[in-house]
């Protein structure tokens, strides 16, 4: 038989007060959560959404942003608030910086120093200088796509997990002595069937993603100021399509089931070198896939030559509005929007030096701006570009050296020529072009 239990009145009603002021919480909280998710920028509709309002951008790469934040030394930090501010009143407000770099900081050619020197070992003082390029972004009502690792060795990245896991030596490549592109290209992609760099990089994501800010207390995968996760920096399969794109499908989703507020990207060149193939469209109707990415590289790939500019600079500028008509193309197919976040051109003759012209640049950078613009304003759904790359107040210790530890950032990474394709801060008729175009991109609205 339940024996009866005797409850006092007054308990009975500070349970109601405490069930009151419980609900009342959750509804607050809720509405919170609320408020901050629509800050969030999303996709509906083959666009990009922001404040409820559709969002269109002309940024730049400042890849380097991170490790002029570094939290140890006070004239990078003192550096890169000037140029943010810079930035700022250019117009700009997207940046794509890494928010990867893998040790051990011995290397060559490499970002210097690294935020994952030793393998699950961080630098804390980049941590924190990640956290401080957050906070002042959001004070500049910028946003950032933050890239989680790298192709490239100019990083560490795909390479450098392969070492940590294997032990094999690097075949670096140019500038090393006979280092074949080729060679280094193959190690690198092998990343996509290792499983134990993988495992190793997931942990990477984990550490970023599931970060709390020191300074601001908000949590990474709360914070608005980052626009998207990017899985890596122009990744190629070159071993196994099939691998590379498991890796995409696996790496999308385990970054979902970290974060549901965040876009997340490839990072993909899309379909270069390659005219007739299929990359671009079946790597970007990979699930938790939000938005598509392109590179173009003129030069790079051989169409442009800086010192003969009167004969391949015409023919290499339509070849790349071909190759960006096209993307756009697939991406209204895909029905995603699609962003050019990377193309560049050397200064006039390709020289090196930081006061030398750049007519060739201004009058490229301002038909991309122009095609990418018009192209929105009709409808498209090319979202945005991020021109390569932002060098600010930084210049090479000599032009056309090879970046070493102790040089300062600047546009170029450390694997590159200092100086090829930085843009400065003094670079005045090309900041011009930049300027004209930011108003025009931000004052779209469809």
């Amino acid at each position: 038989m339940k024996k009866d239990i005797y409850i006092p009145k007054y308990f009975l009603v500070i349970n109601v007060y405490i069930i009151l002021f419980c609900s009342l919480s959750f509804l607050l909280t809720t509405k919170i959560v609320g408020q901050t998710n629509t800050n969030f920028i999303t996709v509906k509709n083959k666009q990009f959404i922001k404040n409820g309002q559709p969002y269109y951008y002309l940024g730049t790469n400042f890849w380097a942003a991170m490790n002029l934040a570094i939290a140890n030394n006070p004239n990078y930090r003192a550096r890169l608030v000037r140029e943010l501010d810079q930035l700022q009143s250019l117009g700009i407000n997207n940046l794509r910086i890494m928010a990867a770099s893998e040790g051990p900081d011995t290397e060559p050619w490499r970002m210097s120093p690294a935020l994952q020197p030793e393998l699950g070992k961080y630098n804390e003082d980049l941590l924190k200088g990640l956290d401080f390029l957050l906070v002042e972004m959001a004070k500049r009502d910028m946003v950032g796509v933050l890239c989680l690792n790298n192709m490239w060795p100019w990083s560490g990245g795909f390479a450098q997990y392969i070492n940590w896991v294997t032990g094999e030596t690097i075949p670096y490549p140019p500038p090393a002595e006979n280092g074949k592109w080729l060679k280094y290209m193959k190690f690198s992609a092998r990343f996509f069937k290792n499983e134990a760099a993988q495992a190793a990089y997931f942990k990477h994501l984990e550490v970023i993603i599931n970060r709390t800010n020191s300074i601001s207390n908000i949590p990474y995968k709360a914070d608005p100021t980052i626009m998207a996760w990017q899985l890596a920096n122009e990744p190629r399969a070159i071993i196994s399509n099939w691998k590379y794109r498991k890796w995409i499908k696996k790496t999308a989703a385990f970054i979902k089931s970290l974060d549901q507020n965040h876009l997340v990207s490839i990072g993909s060149e899309g379909n270069a070198f390659v005219p007739f193939s299929t990359k671009f469209k079946k790597e970007h109707r990979i699930k938790n896939i939000d938005y598509a990415t392109m590179h173009i590289w003129i030069q790079n790939w051989g169409w442009y030559d800086p010192t003969k500019p009167e004969k391949s600079y015409q023919k290499s500028l339509e070849k790349a509005k071909k190759y960006i008509k096209k993307h756009i193309a697939l991406a209204n197919k895909l029905k995603m929007p699609v962003v050019l976040e990377e193309f560049g051109i050397a200064r006039d003759m390709e020289s090196y030096e930081s006061t030398s012209p750049t007519t060739y640049r201004d009058n490229y950078y301002q038909e991309i701006f122009d095609l990418i613009h018009q192209s929105t304003k009709n409808g498209q759904p090319i979202a945005g570009c991020n021109f390569w790359a932002w060098g600010g107040e930084g210049r090479p210790r000599k032009p056309k050296a090879v970046w070493k530890a102790g040089d300062e950032f600047i546009g170029d990474p450390p694997f590159e020529y200092q100086g090829w394709y930085s843009v400065y801060d003094k670079d005045e008729t090309t900041l011009k072009v930049i300027k004209e175009y930011t108003k025009k991109m931000n004052e779209l609205k469809r």
